[in-house]
């Protein structure tokens, strides 16, 4: 009985060492496979991030690609080797299971890869750049910076929001920055009584006489409507926008000073809100002819 359960463990361990021996040379060439593999994939990974350096400037993104490109190139290694020790069926559960894990992970986190794959888009397009001032999703500031998953923007009340890049991807994005100027549009208001050529010439001196303005820009001046106690025009110019948006304040500051000025040194008038109250059925009747014909009439407690 003892001798028989020897004879049993004998031949099994006998059987491993024989297979043991058998496999490995295919064990020795799945170990230089890998080895290989490795080494290619750091090369690989080595290149790919200087080759993109030269046109992203987003760390994020070239770690995400060269880090995809080497575990790949591992994973194919590692799959090589299996398939030479013969283990087809575990590199078939292998991927399997890889394939289970990823469709429940992306159930699981749809949000966070909306938002990633919505960065590494913005990445690759760059539809703005660091340092530049945008507006999106009623968000107005300066992009401070952007990761896979959301970017980063400071407003000019000196607050950091950090805005999900699916927002980013999915809605409009208004850049003040790339076009390096913007134009400024300021509505005034004058009097009935003032004189329209005056009015214009007037305001059109005034504008062109300050340094913020791009001079090769036309300034617009358009009467644009009556108000209920003005006459309403916007005058249209440019100044430049770049880094700063004092720039578009400061400009903007200046011409409202110039105008003020130039109007009052010509007696224009930038008139009050005016009410006028009507007592009449028809119309036309002043207040105190109301007060003059209506008597009177005092109560006795």
């Amino acid at each position: 009985m003892l001798s028989n359960a020897f004879n049993i463990i004998y031949n099994k361990v006998n059987g491993w060492w024989e297979a043991s021996v058998g496999m490995f040379p295919n064990f020795v060439v799945a170990m230089i496979v890998v080895i290989v593999f490795f080494i290619v994939a750091k090369y690989l990974k080595h290149w790919i991030k200087k080759f993109l350096q030269r046109f992203y400037g987003q760390s994020a993104v070239i770690n995400l690609f060269s880090n995809v490109v080497y575990l790949t190139v591992l994973a194919a290694g590692l799959f090589v080797a299996l398939d030479i020790l013969d283990l087809d069926k575990t590199v078939t559960s292998m991927l399997a299971g890889l394939g289970i894990i990823g469709l429940a992970l992306g159930f699981a986190f749809q949000e966070i890869a909306a938002n990633f794959i919505s960065g590494v888009i913005l990445s690759i397009n760059k539809p703005f750049t660091i340092g530049d001032i945008i507006e999106v999703d009623n968000i107005f500031g300066t992009v401070e910076f952007l990761s896979l998953r959301t970017t980063n923007l400071r407003t000019f009340e000196g607050q950091k929001v950090l805005i999900p890049n699916k927002t980013m991807f999915q809605n409009s994005i208004t850049n003040f920055t790339e076009y390096g100027k913007r134009r400024i549009d300021l509505s005034v208001g004058i009097s009935y009584g003032d004189d329209l050529e005056k009015v214009q010439k007037v305001t059109l001196d005034a504008v062109n006489s300050l340094e913020d303005i791009l001079k090769d820009e036309e300034v617009l001046f358009y009467y644009t409507g009556y108000g209920d106690s003005s006459i309403n025009f916007v005058v249209m110019f440019w100044t430049e926008y770049k880094i700063k948006h004092s720039e578009y304040l400061e400009a903007r500051h200046r011409a409202i000073k110039a105008i003020t000025k130039a109007f009052s040194d010509n007696s224009i008038t930038i008139p009050f809100p005016i009410r006028t109250l009507d007592f009449g059925i028809k119309g036309g009747e002043k207040l105190s002819t109301v007060i003059k014909n209506t008597p009177l009439t005092l109560k006795k407690d």
